[in-house]
């Protein structure tokens, strides 16, 4: 928390609005909200363009929430009330619904766009933003509609880097069975598409391409018109960038930023345990009981610390929120698809109760005292466990407060490897097993054995009619990667060094730091001259928003 000597020097600050544009995805969200707390608390304003379910995770920040469905109404007004329904049914307006899932994301990707536009553009104008923050993974929207407006944006990329997106791209097109030379030919054969670009283009000063990301392959086109690219990671752990990608970084004058891990503080609330399709109210239904925050939350911190001093180990579990949720491709009944076109392996439903019941196996114990506290995230599915039998010394739920476990210190985590998660366990000098479902968890999970930080288990890949062999070989795979990572220190070992190197760099208050600068050119940029007490208290805000963090 600031002091008040930090509040006094940026009360001579001029105050920002701050929009902040991000997916229904936890980990792409989760790493803006501490972010947004520290600009609420330095006096600024925040607003974030978002969906229902994770409005209260948005608020907890103090940060003011907006309705997605209720701005973008081009898109929405008459279409299923979410992204992926919104694209579902544009896929049978388009005659789309027999094509390749990627081949038809990228016919109907500047579609989309073109349609968001206008509902984001006047989002922005009627809370006079001085800055937005986005991602440049899922929303570049928010870049086009920030320079259609002459804002400065700050793209918060939260996976390992520049170098994490080609392979990450690759992976993902390659588990819907489609390829490089597929999608490209896909978007540029695709009339619609293409007339949508063209108008975009000339419509809002833009140049976007007919097929994004390809030229050179995985080279994020939006970046360009960011001030800076802010990178969840360390310079030390990002993935390896091919030449071809920064050299056409650096022609577009693209400023990358590791900034490190951007963890809240204990007790606040995360987004995690959702689903796309919500109640009306946008509530969620809850699977277990919900203890990522409040009492529920700091009781479950008490057992944690209490198994820490009495030399408990501490064993968390979470498969990330994707898998767990209701996607249709990624989620609890999606398997992935194969070189023919056709879906097949384990549902993510499959994959999880496996991934769980091995922990079961290898930790669980009759009496809640023995052995070790082991602690399961469930995710939102009613009735999610299925017919497993949760041990005594296991508690489960939707969601848990993971950031906060992982800093009281856990002897393994064993994660879905999705970034945000990843680089938590990494934060935390936490061992890991990680068993990946698509993307860069794959990545993620070859990255921890190079590191040395644990063991991965892929997700089996079986013939129709394998399912129930390849579950029973998979959870037996996973229970000998979580004792073997138990029983080795130099797993542990090797995870402090990790967390010792992301310790160094600037995490939340130099986010903070770039975005607030960004903002306060902007308004030079427009002639709004700086009388000279604010001029001093520059330098002085600076230092006020790094000794905020400490």
């Amino acid at each position: 928390m600031m002091t008040s000597l930090h509040r006094q020097s940026h009360q001579q600050m001029e105050k920002h609005t701050i929009a902040f544009i991000f997916p229904m995805a936890s980990g792409h969200i989760n790493p803006s909200l501490p972010v947004a707390r520290m600009l609420v608390e330095l006096g600024h304003k925040v607003h974030y363009l978002h969906r229902e379910q994770m409005q209260e995770a948005i608020e907890d920040t103090g940060a003011a929430f907006h309705a997605e469905m209720e701005q973008e109404t081009e898109l929405y007004s008459s279409r299923e009330p979410d992204l992926f329904g919104a694209l579902e049914a544009l896929k049978r307006e388009h005659n789309l619904e027999e094509d390749n899932f990627v081949h038809a994301v990228f016919k109907l990707k500047a579609i989309m766009l073109e349609m968001r536009l206008p509902g984001v553009l006047r989002w922005l104008q009627n809370i006079n933003a001085s800055a937005v923050v986005y991602c440049p993974l899922m929303n570049e929207e928010a870049a086009y509609a920030a320079h259609a407006l002459g804002i400065p944006s700050i793209a918060l990329l939260t996976t390992a880097g520049a170098g994490s997106v080609p392979s990450s791209f690759r992976e993902f097109i390659g588990n819907f069975g489609a390829t490089e030379e597929s999608v490209r030919s896909a978007a540029e054969s695709y009339q619609p598409h293409c007339e949508a670009v063209q108008r975009m283009n000339s419509k809002y000063g833009l140049d976007c391409s007919i097929v994004p990301s390809m030229k050179p392959f995985g080279k994020l086109d939006i970046l360009k018109y960011s001030v800076a690219t802010l990178v969840t990671t360390c310079e030390e752990l990002q993935d390896p960038t091919p030449s071809e990608v920064m050299e056409a970084y650096a022609a577009d004058r693209v400023r990358f930023e590791a900034v490190g891990p951007l963890l809240d503080k204990e007790g606040a609330r995360r987004a995690a345990g959702h689903k796309l399709q919500g109640s009306d109210t946008g509530k969620q239904p809850a699977a277990a009981a919900d203890i990522g925050h409040g009492r529920d939350s700091e009781k479950l911190m008490q057992q944690v610390r209490a198994a820490r001093v009495e030399g408990r180990a501490v064993i968390l579990v979470s498969m990330g929120t994707v898998v767990t949720g209701d996607h249709p491709d990624m989620g609890w009944e999606g398997r992935m698809v194969g070189k023919d076109g056709k879906k097949r392996g384990l549902t993510g439903r499959e994959l999880c109760r496996a991934a769980w019941a091995a922990a079961f196996d290898v930790f669980g114990r009759i009496s809640a005292e023995e052995g070790a506290l082991l602690i399961v995230a469930l995710g939102p599915q009613l009735e999610a466990l299925g017919d497993l039998v949760v041990p005594a010394n296991a508690i489960c739920a939707s969601v848990v407060p993971q950031v906060d476990v992982l800093r009281e210190g856990v002897t393994v985590f064993l994660t879905h490897g999705g970034q945000n998660s990843f680089t938590e366990g990494l934060a935390n000098g936490a061992p890991l097993v990680v068993c990946p479902g698509f993307g860069d968890q794959t990545v993620n999970a070859q990255k921890a054995k190079t590191l040395g930080i644990g063991l991965s288990v892929l997700r089996p890949d079986c013939d129709e009619g394998g399912e129930t062999t390849a579950a029973a070989k998979y959870r037996s795979e996973v229970a000998a990667a979580l004792r073997y990572v138990a029983d080795q220190e130099r797993f542990s070992s090797a995870a402090r060094g990790c967390a010792d190197r992301l310790r160094k760099t600037g995490g939340v208050p130099r986010a903070v730091e770039v975005i607030v600068a960004a903002a306060s050119r902007h308004h030079l940029a427009k002639g709004q001259k700086m009388d000279e007490t604010t001029a001093k208290a520059l330098p002085v805000a600076g230092a006020a928003i790094k000794a905020a963090g400490a």
